[in-house]
């Protein structure tokens, strides 16, 4: 069997839920009000279809901001008007299908009574919508990092040497570095600052420039204003934010922007 996406089974399992719902409630609707089947299974559905609508606006809203802070304080914002739009839709359900004329005091009433009901299937659904959102994120950066992991080996593994070297300036003269001792490079305006066994060193030539002559040689962009060496970069994390942490050889740290990481993974697949 094929395995289906996260995002279907997800659906599928909503659904179940919801039919389950469906079908538990319309039994106690035919026993306390003598309903038949296709009333009873109607009553039901309409009067959970409030409790699937907020379900889709948690998703909606998750899709949007993913499982961060600013998803906690949009479903936080939209819990009172939520909540009381749930009780009342279900209470004016309820009321019709009894064909009850209830009285203004007596809407309010029903009204409050469902608002502990409301409240708790929100924060159900907030709660369920949360953890699935981290679980998913979870499981795209363990890919991520397998992927990236793997993918650092094999450029440390399969890096030709090069002969290729960088005139650097160091104090009052230039040295020579080879390519594969760097370690990375950050930008300094119209300068940039090698950094190579535990040394550094300055080189008269923008970042841009030189990305474009170091890629072939393993070097990729972590940053807007830094390359690395990836025949150096011995360990990977990923971070809170979505960005990755590198550790070189030298245990210097180095964080690969989220504007980066994507164009870093495409680097090292080709590579």
């Amino acid at each position: 069997m094929r395995r289906i996406s996260f995002g279907a089974g997800l659906g599928l399992f909503a659904a179940y839920s919801y039919g389950a719902t469906i079908l538990s409630a319309s039994w106690f609707l035919r026993r306390d009000h003598g309903a038949d089947v296709a009333t009873s299974l109607m009553w039901a559905a309409l009067l959970y279809a409030p409790t699937a609508i907020s379900g889709l606006l948690v998703w909606r809203v998750l899709r949007r901001f993913g499982a961060e802070w600013r998803a906690i304080g949009v479903l936080a914002a939209l819990s009172p008007p939520v909540i009381l739009l749930s009780a009342w839709a279900s209470t004016a359900v309820d009321g019709a299908f009894r064909g009850a004329h209830w009285s203004g005091a007596e809407v309010a009433a029903r009204l409050i009574d469902r608002l502990p009901v409301a409240l708790l299937l929100w924060t159900a659904l907030c709660a369920a919508g949360l953890a699935a959102a981290h679980w998913r994120r979870a499981l795209r950066q363990k890919a991520e990092m397998d992927a990236l992991s793997a993918a650092l080996a094999e450029a440390r593994r399969t890096q030709p040497p090069s002969s290729e070297r960088l005139m650097v300036s160091v104090g009052q003269g230039r040295v020579p570095v080879d390519l594969a001792d760097v370690e990375w490079i950050a930008s300094a305006a119209n300068y940039v600052v090698v950094h190579w066994r535990d040394r550094e060193g300055l080189l008269r030539e923008t970042l841009q420039t030189l990305e474009v002559r170091l890629t072939p040689h393993g070097f990729a962009r972590s940053h807007r204003s830094t390359l690395v060496n990836l025949a150096r970069v011995r360990e990977l994390k990923p971070l809170s934010d979505g960005a990755w942490r590198l550790t070189l050889d030298s245990g210097t740290e180095q964080v690969v922007s989220r504007s980066c990481r994507d164009g870093l993974l495409a680097r090292l697949k080709q590579g």
